[in-house]
């Protein structure tokens, strides 16, 4: 009897408590707040659903916002990337590395070991660029914001440009990184240039790769006697008449 008169005076009490935090300002913003979001969800989907190409252009946009942002390369990305690249030149000779990589890569390893190469994030890429002095420099020049980089002036400091997983500056600048074009820079025009071989071309070389493979007969055995005799000969008939004229 007793816990049914306490359930009973209880319930008013939760269910006054309730209905007063329902009807409070804080409640009634809450309430109107959900409110707000459904029928922003149920005008996307009833708009989605009239519109399917422009929804689909809309998430093809946010799909794209979302894998280049994810997929953007960091600082110790384009460490490992210069480091490799360094290492591939230096597998080569001096006489046969492009100029152009071996150059760009020296200026990157030198403003890196300087620590003046800096990295940026810029949400869907990243900026490698140069600044005038190490951040841990304690130069009044380097600290003096007075004298620090106009903004206009900060795009000629950028190396390179980070995006879609790949440094994109550096992997152009390392395209055929294996041929010193000075190299052939006194050879006439037409020995400058190549061109791919023919057909006729190709089908030739694979036959005689072939033919390469097979045993010698003794007709080709000796043809090549015989080719070889005709040589020999050849070499001691002027001896023979010089010492006759002798």
């Amino acid at each position: 009897m007793f816990c049914a008169a306490t359930e009973a005076a209880v319930a008013p009490a939760t269910s006054s408590r309730w209905e007063t935090l329902k009807n409070s300002k804080a409640g009634v913003w809450c309430r109107s707040l959900v409110s707000d979001y459904r029928e922003a969800c149920k005008e996307m989907v009833v708009g989605a659903w009239e519109r399917p190409i422009k929804a689909t252009a809309y998430m093809t946009l946010l799909g794209g916002a979302w894998a280049c942002f994810h997929t953007k390369p960091d600082h110790s990305s384009f460490e490992a990337a210069l480091l490799e690249c360094s290492n591939q030149l230096g597998l080569l000779s001096p006489w046969i590395r492009n100029m152009t990589s071996d150059g760009h890569v020296q200026s990157l390893v030198k403003l890196r070991n300087e620590g003046r190469l800096c990295y940026v994030s810029l949400g869907l890429l990243s900026l490698v660029y140069s600044a005038n002095y190490d951040p841990d420099t304690t130069l009044y020049e380097a600290q003096c914001s007075n004298l620090s980089v106009r903004w206009w002036e900060f795009p000629k400091q950028v190396l390179d440009v980070g995006f879609a997983g790949r440094w994109w500056i550096l992997n152009s600048k390392m395209q055929d990184y294996d041929v010193n074009e000075e190299e052939f820079k006194y050879l006439p025009a037409h020995m400058q240039l190549t061109s791919p071989p023919s057909v006729q071309e190709v089908e030739r070389n694979e036959r005689l790769h072939k033919d390469s493979w097979l045993a010698l007969t003794m007709e080709d055995k000796e043809k090549e006697t015989s080719v070889v005799d005709r040589e020999e000969e050849s070499q001691i008939q002027p001896l023979k008449e010089e010492q006759t004229q002798a």
